[in-house]
């Protein structure tokens, strides 16, 4: 079938500049292809697809005269299987919840965020995060610390000091002022008023730096001098394989 019959069937110019869209669909979203019908893309009112559909814009198109979406196109299969049947996913929640969010299809968003794998994270480990001063900023600084120590290394190590509650940061004051004087660096998480634990936190800080393709564990960080017994359950090595 030629460009120009692909894009005669799936709409044509009307009067004022409006298009006329076919009652079926071709969609390439990210090289992945799709078939489905105008009434379904248009399903959500307020989303970006009835946006996209409406007639009041010229989509963009492929090659093959294709309605084009520059976007992953995995798991628009599911969006679309919601748009057709109100079905809301159980696998891959957390993909598919990224992609309702970007097509602002609202009432999928709403039943994700009720599962339990959206609503832990947003209601459960978001809020706390949100609780730990800097927490982000840090989980970069991390990052930038271990890239500068991998040059012809196959590990790179990190220490991180947790500390709960003001009174932990009063515990390991000494030991960080011994670091300082090395010239090592160290990162800070804490203190923080949530209920999770320092082993809660280094999880978190695991998930997210693996969440950036790093592959890492950790372990109590021994030093060789200055450290005080007590200190030992704050401090942490982040340890960073990179082949």
């Amino acid at each position: 079938m030629s460009n120009s019959s692909i894009q005669n069937s799936q709409g044509k110019q009307e009067k004022g500049g409006l298009q006329a869209l076919s009652p079926i669909i071709q969609l390439n979203v990210g090289g992945e292809i799709y078939t489905t019908t105008l009434n379904t893309l248009k399903k959500c009112p307020g989303s970006k697809l009835a946006e996209m559909f409406s007639g009041q814009f010229k989509p963009k198109t492929d090659s093959e005269g294709r309605y084009f979406i520059d976007r992953e196109g995995t798991y628009f299969k599911y969006i679309l299987e919601y748009l057709r049947s109100s079905l809301v996913p159980t696998q891959f929640i957390q993909d598919v919840y990224k992609e309702a969010l970007f097509y602002e299809i609202e009432p999928l968003v709403k039943q994700l965020e009720d599962t339990p794998q959206i609503f832990g994270e947003l209601v459960g480990r978001k809020q706390f995060l949100a609780r730990v001063p800097n927490y982000y900023e840090n989980i970069e600084v991390m990052i930038r610390i271990a890239r500068a120590e991998a040059v012809a290394s196959r590990h790179s190590n990190v220490i991180v000091c947790v500390v709960k509650t003001e009174e932990d940061v009063a515990k390991c004051q000494d030991a960080l002022n011994t670091l300082d004087t090395d010239k090592k660096s160290v990162v800070k998480f804490g203190p923080w008023k949530a209920t999770p634990s320092i082993g809660d936190l280094l999880d978190c800080i695991k998930i997210d730096i693996e969440a950036r393709g790093h592959k890492i564990f950790h372990q109590t960080h021994v030093a060789e001098k200055g450290f005080r017994l007590k200190s030992y359950d704050f401090f942490f090595k982040f340890v960073f394989t990179w082949w």
